[in-house]
């Protein structure tokens, strides 16, 4: 078998995700609420868990990664996750024969398959490919796997409409099914040349080496008042994503309303809506792929600092407008930002971090976030049931200013 190089299989692996998540996102409501019945109750306790499985487990997989192998953490992370899809995809299937558990808990339990399967990924797939390529390439690599992905998300659209048109669970069994393969995949093709695991004969045992690496990542964290205010802030834009997410489809369908004279289902113009804003995100990403230096720390600063302004307005902008363009256009410039801000992010994360315990405090970011959304959702989500929805995005917005003073402070102290 011929040898990939690290870069070629970090990006096969971002394609393959992203294939195998819109091709199982894109109509999963029709999954969701038609065939399985779900209340709009039970599709916030399955968010809910998610996010419990990402914040409990999150810390004990970054230190895995850390402490014996990023490659293997990946691979049961995609292994795990495969499984918990099919599962979730089958869940019509299972009820069929068998009347032992409820649909909900069947739900549940795949849901904790993906919270608990993404915790292992999550964190140790950047902080393998930074090790193997070095932090001087990997904003490139990142901004260019962004791009394809973004091509594959696309392609993935129109595979979830297909098949859920032949059975709405069909896209979960497919994606289940990528991500299984990946994981092979993986198995295969990943290697693991620039990380050296931590000696046994150091530790008394796996748990005291796995409590030494965390304890190791945490004084990391300690030992720079940034990066904890940043751990902070991630709190408030967990928070912030997550109300947003939850609220912006009944935004429109209630607040705004579709064209009347457009005899396009809603179903339709979601469908129209995400293929635009990746159409435009990929147009986004190529231009600032040649514009922006992403190894220079103080220009991603710059970048980030940009991007969460422009959320802001954003939210902002959605909350006052008036018309089915204007509030599209918002929530397209919000996706948008969401496609440039991840490999920003991600760069900027691994630019100011130590090797040895990136994955662990990659790992506590991720905990912080799944905190704000876990604690934040139910309070946004409140505001809009007690005053209006419009009242939620201005809430989501002021969320997520504290971002703007930490980044500013950090350009003027850590960027030289």
């Amino acid at each position: 078998m011929k040898e990939l190089r690290a870069s070629q299989v970090y990006i096969i692996m971002m394609v393959v995700t992203a294939l195998a998540n819109s091709t199982m996102f894109t109509t999963y409501a029709i999954y969701y609420v038609t065939e399985l019945g779900l209340n709009p109750f039970q599709l916030v306790l399955i968010g809910t868990v998610l996010e419990l499985a990402v914040l409990v487990f999150e810390g004990i997989t970054g230190v895995v990664a850390d402490t014996y192998s990023r490659r293997m953490s990946v691979i049961i992370g995609m292994l795990v996750m495969g499984i918990g899809f099919v599962l979730e995809g089958s869940v019509i299937w299972i009820i069929e024969w068998s009347t032992l558990l409820p649909v909900f808990i069947w739900m549940l339990i795949a849901q904790l398959f993906f919270g608990i399967g993404a915790t292992f990924v999550s964190g140790a797939d950047t902080a393998w490919i930074v090790d193997e390529i070095g932090e001087d390439k990997v904003g490139t690599l990142f901004m260019r796997s962004q791009r394809l992905a973004l091509f594959a998300t696309l392609i993935g659209i129109g595979l979830s409409v297909g098949f859920s048109t032949i059975a709405p669970n069909l896209p979960y069994i497919v994606g289940g099914i990528l991500y299984g393969g990946l994981g092979i995949f993986l198995l295969f093709f990943m290697k693991e040349t620039n990380f050296t695991p931590q000696p046994k004969e150091e530790h008394a045992s796996p748990l005291q080496a796995m409590a030494d690496t965390w304890m190791s990542g945490f004084k990391v964290v300690r030992g720079q008042p940034l990066l904890i205010m940043l751990i902070v802030v991630t709190i408030f834009i967990g928070a912030a994503s997550e109300g947003y997410d939850r609220l912006r489809e009944t935004f429109l369908i209630n607040e705004i309303g579709f064209p009347q004279h457009i005899p396009f289902s809603m179903a339709v113009w979601f469908g129209i809506l995400s293929a635009v804003s990746t159409i435009l995100g990929l147009v986004v990403v190529r231009v600032m792929e040649r514009k922006l230096d992403m190894s220079d720390k103080r220009s991603v600063t710059a970048a980030m600092l940009l991007l969460f302004a422009a959320r802001i307005a954003a939210l902002i902008s959605i909350a006052v407008s008036t018309s089915f363009v204007w509030a599209m256009i918002g929530i397209l410039l919000i996706s948008v930002i969401g496609i440039l801000s991840q490999p920003v992010y991600n760069t900027w994360l691994n630019m100011n971090m130590e090797s040895k315990t990136r994955a662990t405090v990659l790992s506590m970011v991720s905990q912080a976030d799944a905190f704000g959304q876990t604690g934040g959702g139910p309070v946004i989500g409140w505001v809009g049931s007690r005053f209006s929805l419009r009242a939620s995005f201005i809430l989501a917005g002021v969320f997520i200013m504290p971002v703007l003073v930490v980044l500013k402070r950090f350009m003027r102290i850590k960027n030289k």
